[in-house]
């Protein structure tokens, strides 16, 4: 059963939320850094056996990446009510990010000209999860505001399933968003792939999306050698509260991210132990009924909490510093409280925006910061996939006239070479 915790103090949280990450695991980070210098040393025959070895899967060398036949054959392998639903997500997806691109502009006053280049990255990785749930949604999530943002090579990888093939949801995705390149390998190893290169895949710039601890402590080690995303835990999702909301909404909104994983957070925050009471009952009820009862059990048990507050106002002191992933203001008028939120990855509001609505329909992105990295990180964007050149031009009379300044400025860090780039100049121009 869920527990509930009665909080006189918002700056004393239980132990469990606060040490929610599960990210910094010292034994994984070693096995992590050991897979990524074999892919970069041997790469396909690495790919071939981390597949064999961790998925018992036996691939060959020549067939890691995914046949144009194969990604035909998926649409017939899919249900015929999928692909309008998929459509009219893309469609959604698709036009809430036309709304974050940036333009190329360029500023011209007194002989000088300021601005700044908006350019598309040239290629980006999307790494999808497999296992029990594989995430279609993913694919759009991370593939369509790359798509908006003009990144001309996409490449998609993913763990194959025991048959050795990727699964065809995950593959019609795919095939929507213009991904011609998929990668059939999971794991570190498919991280190593993207970002080193092997003899069947040309390395990317970025990598993006999520997936369970060892693809992101991989994403970590290859920072810096490629872009990444963000540094992701497991899903979690704090519903804030107040007596107006019904428990088995409640209840079931944190239930959808429970069955994601054992190690999912669910949290409700509120001022009503009313509520607090009936959602706890609530959560027992709609436990027996779910197919992953055992996933979704383990981290209400484990992780999951409820939050009891003197007022909403302690109630947002709570969740902003707990900053989750998803926020749902379950109140009378969420709008009227919205300038109270301070950390979230996305803010769902009202009763009838459930998280799921940003999961798979809505149109903003899911895949969002976690583990409080919401005070720091951003959910994905069209912005991850730009880059912004500076653009300075100076006229002879506008330098002239701002030389002595530079060289000043530079004198004072010591730094007399380029106090005379400047100077230079001047002295030129000089009788």
């Amino acid at each position: 059963m869920i527990p509930i915790f009665e909080i006189a103090n918002c700056g004393q949280l239980p132990e469990r939320i606060l040490r929610r990450s599960q990210l910094d695991v010292s034994d994984v980070r070693a096995l992590v850094k050991d897979i990524l210098q074999n892919v970069r040393r041997r790469g396909d025959e690495a790919l071939v056996e981390y597949t064999r070895k961790f998925d018992q899967v036996e691939l060959q060398k020549g067939a890691l990446l995914v046949s144009k036949e194969e990604m035909e054959r998926a649409y017939a392998q899919v249900e015929p009510d999928f692909l309008p639903v998929l459509r009219k997500a893309k469609d959604n997806i698709c036009a809430f990010h036309e709304k974050q691109k940036e333009k190329t502009w360029i500023e011209f006053e007194n002989g000088a000209a300021l601005g700044q280049l908006i350019r598309p990255l040239q290629s980006v990785g999307v790494y999808v999860p497999g296992g029990s749930a594989p995430l279609s949604s993913s694919v759009l999530m991370c593939a369509l505001p790359a798509k908006v943002a003009g990144v001309a090579r996409i490449v998609m990888a993913t763990p194959p399933g025991k048959d050795g093939q990727v699964n065809p949801y995950t593959l019609v995705a795919a095939a929507e968003c213009g991904i011609a390149e998929v990668l059939r390998v999971g794991g570190a190893q498919a991280i190593g792939a993207l970002a080193y290169g092997t003899e069947s895949l040309g390395r990317v710039d970025k990598i993006v999306g999520p997936g369970n601890i060892f693809v992101t402590n991989a994403k970590r080690e290859v920072y810096g050698h490629v872009g990444i995303d963000m540094v992701a835990g497991p899903s979690e999702v704090l519903v804030l509260a107040d007596d107006s909301a019904n428990p088995r909404y409640v209840a079931a909104d944190l239930l959808s991210q429970a069955e994601h994983d054992k190690l999912a957070a669910a949290m409700l925050v509120t001022d009503s132990l009313e509520l607090a009471k009936a959602v706890q009952l609530e959560l027992e009820r709609q436990l027996a009924a779910l197919p992953r009862r055992e996933i979704a059990q383990a981290s209400v048990e484990n992780h999951g909490a409820i939050l009891v507050c003197r007022s909403l106002d302690d109630c947002f002191v709570a969740a902003n510093r707990i900053a989750p992933e998803h926020l749902e203001l379950s109140l009378r008028d969420p709008f009227a409280w919205l300038d109270k939120v301070q950390n979230a990855g996305a803010c769902f509001l009202g009763h009838y925006a459930p998280e799921p609505l940003g999961d798979y329909f809505a149109g903003p992105n899911h895949v969002l910061p976690t583990s409080g990295t919401a005070r720091f990180f951003s959910p994905l964007s069209v912005q991850d996939f730009i880059k912004r050149s500076s653009v300075i031009y100076y006229s002879r009379e506008k330098l002239l006239g701002s030389a002595r300044d530079i060289g000043r400025f530079a004198r004072a860090e010591g730094l007399e070479a380029h106090a005379r780039s400047a100077l230079i100049r001047l002295e030129e121009e000089e009788p």
